[in-house]
């Protein structure tokens, strides 16, 4: 009961609901002694929220090509940018659970065919306009409509309508049952705008309701955004201004963070964990997730639509090797599908793809192909992308098998080299269920199935579970239909995984947090919502 009653009252401090003199009194009371008393009063004031200060983030990713129009999004800083100046109808917390945001709740019915979004209130985009139903509908018809452009388009292909009931109420008609739909929802790109006459425009740097306004925006190199005032979300954002700096080089942003340039830095390289550790003014953070780094082979691009070929250079990469040379063990090895045993039904009776000269070098004479291999990368795909693909070329030639190193340039990557090139190096994080990664990245309608898997066999039966799995309600059936669907992809398909990768950041000291989220780098991206100076 002590025990409780004390963390009542630190909890109570943290909140501000009694003072620093009142905690004291209340935990001495205990028998507590007084050192004990002050270094949890400290505790507990410095996890209590403090408004002020500029923050100064310096990511490893960005592109020139980047741009406000979430429907664009390719790469983790112009996705903060979007969880900086706005908010969805749902989130998934800092300590991983699904919730409303601009949504108050959200209920399914006709076996989840059916959701009903119920608004919040009271919120105003940064134009002044006040969030309505109208909104909503809008920002989904610009992302699913039949016109539409957005790299988002796949995930709505399932909505039939949306309709409204009154001005806060929003109601969407699925073409089957979906019970991951608000998890779908809260994917990043689906940022609500502000509409006019039923439509939106994503440029608008006031069509937001986040906790920053826009104050200036240079694509691919720095967003400067000011504290919103009229912030819906009591106790969050709360530095006057966040800067997010493109700093790609890991040399130059270890070296922003070492000598007090920038507060906050993700993308940091294992290698350098022990140099930035000893640094006294720095933390570590390290968070596990959803995060993989991954080699998609596109099936449309020869010689990637031969099977063995795939088979082959799968058996040809060294993965425990990466692991330990690339992520320096900061992570685990791949199985070439996208789901980690942090998401739900993930199939634990699939073979390994381990490292087998044997095998890679029985696949690929069977494939009939030779010849050298082109492989692009750049550490814009992931950090350590190049030497990753270097040491790939050595385990690849232990095989009998050429891969062709095509080192590219960091700018301009995502919009010339991914999704466009056949093989190249790509990273992926975020997903909190399996519907919503295939969505994003292997379903047949999706703009960004990297893979280009598509029209083989075993992906038409992919695509076939997939949809059934989703609309199943029973939990052991639902697991079945799941499985089926991973033995496929790691048979057949075009996804090269071999790591899953721990998010690994620096930050000054003199930030405050609560627990951190997994789901993506950066505390779920939402660094300049959720910290603060303590």
């Amino acid at each position: 009961m002590t025990k409780k009653f004390i963390q009542k009252q630190q909890d109570k401090l943290t909140n501000g609901i009694i003072d620093r003199r009142h905690f004291m009194k209340s935990v001495l009371a205990t028998g507590l002694a007084v050192p004990a008393a002050l270094s949890l009063a400290n505790s507990a004031e410095a996890a209590t929220p403090k408004r002020g200060g500029v923050l100064r983030h310096a990511t490893g990713y960005g592109s020139t090509d980047d741009s406000l129009d979430p429907g664009t999004s390719a790469n983790s800083l112009s996705q903060n940018v979007i969880y900086t100046r706005g908010n969805h109808l749902t989130e998934v917390s800092n300590e991983g659970e699904l919730i409303g945001e601009l949504a108050e709740s959200f209920e399914p019915s006709n076996n989840a065919k059916k959701w009903v979004f119920d608004l919040r209130k009271g919120v105003e985009f940064h134009n002044g306009k006040s969030l309505t139903a109208d909104d909503v509908i809008a920002t989904m018809e610009y992302h699913g409509g039949e016109d539409s452009t957005s790299s988002a388009k796949g995930n709505l292909s399932s909505v039939v309508s949306m309709t409204k009931d009154g001005n806060h109420r929003v109601i969407f008609e699925l073409s089957e049952g979906n019970a991951d739909f608000p998890y779908l929802v809260s994917d990043y790109h689906f940022m609500i705008n502000a509409s006019k006459n039923g439509k939106i425009d994503p440029q608008d740097p006031a069509n937001g309701t986040g906790g920053y306004m826009v104050d200036s925006y240079e694509p691919g190199v720095k967003f400067v955004g000011k504290r919103n005032p009229n912030y819906f979300k009591e106790g969050h954002a709360n530095f006057d201004e966040v800067q997010l700096i493109a700093v790609i080089d890991a040399a130059a942003r270890q070296s922003a963070i070492m000598s007090g340039d920038a507060d906050f830095a993700d993308a940091i390289p294992a290698k350098t964990v022990n140099l930035l550790a000893r640094a006294p003014n720095l933390e570590i953070l390290e968070t596990t997730g959803t995060q993989h780094y991954i080699f998609p082979m596109r099936l449309d691009t020869e010689p990637f639509d031969n099977y063995n070929v795939r088979k082959a250079l799968k058996y040809a990469v060294n993965r425990q090797e990466l692991l330990d040379k690339i992520l320096l063990g900061h992570g685990v090895v791949g199985n070439d599908i996208p789901v980690s045993a942090a998401m739900p039904f993930l199939n634990t009776d699939l073979p390994n793809y381990s490292f087998d000269p044997e095998k890679a070098a029985m696949h690929y004479k069977k494939s009939g192909h030779s010849g050298p291999i082109p492989l692009s990368v750049a550490d814009a795909g992931f950090s350590g992308g190049v030497s990753a693909g270097e040491l790939m070329v050595e385990s690849a030639k232990q095989c009998g098998i050429d891969i062709q190193l095509v080192r590219e340039p960091n700018d301009g990557y995502w919009s010339n080299v991914w999704n466009v090139k056949g093989w190249c190096n790509s990273y992926w994080g975020g997903r909190p269920t399996q519907d919503v990664m295939y969505q994003a990245a292997y379903t047949k309608e999706t703009n960004w199935n990297e893979t280009a898997w598509k029209d083989t066999d075993a992906a038409i039966k992919f695509n076939e579970l997939v949809v059934m799995a989703r609309s199943e309600t029973d939990y052991e059936k639902r697991k079945g239909l799941y499985w089926d669907a991973q033995a496929l992809l790691h048979d057949d398909g075009g996804s090269l995984i071999p790591l899953w990768a721990n998010y690994i950041h620096a930050h000054a000291k003199t930030l405050g947090h609560g627990p951190v989220a997994g789901n993506w780098l950066n505390d779920g991206n939402k660094v300049s919502e959720r910290w603060w100076f303590s």
